[in-house]
């Protein structure tokens, strides 16, 4: 099961009402799609009058893991009981400390929730989103590349977008400015970070960062029949 906002809706109700005597009025709900932190709750600080006031509760939880029922609630009973304290405007010991145990214990106990401070994740279902994510992420991206370079010796990198490799070829044939550009393919990771350009803009490099860069990419020889806008593009 991947969790919901209606999910949680409906959950926190049923729960409320079960363990906080329905006390807790509904918070605002929200999903992340954190690894390692399978639920935060957050609110705002507010000084009226000399004293603190905690507002805009909001429990957010986890959509990484296909979670079963059982899993998620204990999860929302977890943040849930710090919703409790800081609702209550009670101060703990520490962010789990003697007031959030407590309860944690009395519905462990009582109740038979497996409650705790922290969770191991070993074993758990990962969702599918971050299977399909991850295996988009370790397929390889071919990218464009332009180099120029100046008649001042100054050298320009750009990631192209191939749709317009033939409109950048035609303005910079005859161009007074450019004294060589040359087209280049890469999988280098690191241009993936670099902004896909339909016009002469580019990011500046040295000769020595060219250099560097320059080993893991490919010249690219531009013609009608070259399959450009075929390349795999992010």
């Amino acid at each position: 099961m991947i969790v919901s906002i209606e999910w949680m809706k409906d959950s926190f109700h049923i729960l409320n009402q079960e363990y906080f005597n329905g006390l807790l009025p509904e918070p605002y709900f929200g999903l992340s799609r954190a690894r390692t932190q399978l639920g935060t709750m957050s609110f705002k600080r507010i000084r009226h009058l000399r004293k603190m006031v905690f507002s805009d509760f909001k429990i957010r939880l986890t959509t990484y893991y296909d979670m079963t029922e059982w899993q998620a609630k204990n999860v929302l009973l977890h943040e849930m009981i710090h919703y409790d304290i800081g609702y209550r405007g009670l101060l703990d010991t520490s962010s789990h400390g003697i007031l959030f145990q407590t309860k944690m214990d009395e519905l462990n106990q009582k109740y038979g929730w497996k409650i705790t401070v922290r969770t191991s994740t070993k074993g758990w279902k990962v969702a599918d989103w971050v299977q399909a994510h991850t295996s988009r992420e370790n397929k390889s991206s071919v990218y464009l590349i332009l180099v120029l370079r100046l008649t001042t010796g100054q050298y320009f990198l750009s990631r192209v977008n191939p749709k317009f490799v033939w409109v950048l070829e035609r303005k910079l044939v005859g161009e007074p400015t450019v004294a060589q550009h040359v087209w280049y393919t890469s999988e280098l990771k690191e241009f993936a970070a670099y902004p896909q350009v339909h016009s002469l803009r580019g990011r500046r490099l040295t000769q020595e960062e060219l250099q560097r860069l320059l080993l893991g990419m490919q010249e690219f020889h531009l013609n009608k029949k070259s399959g450009v806008s075929s390349l795999v593009m992010r």
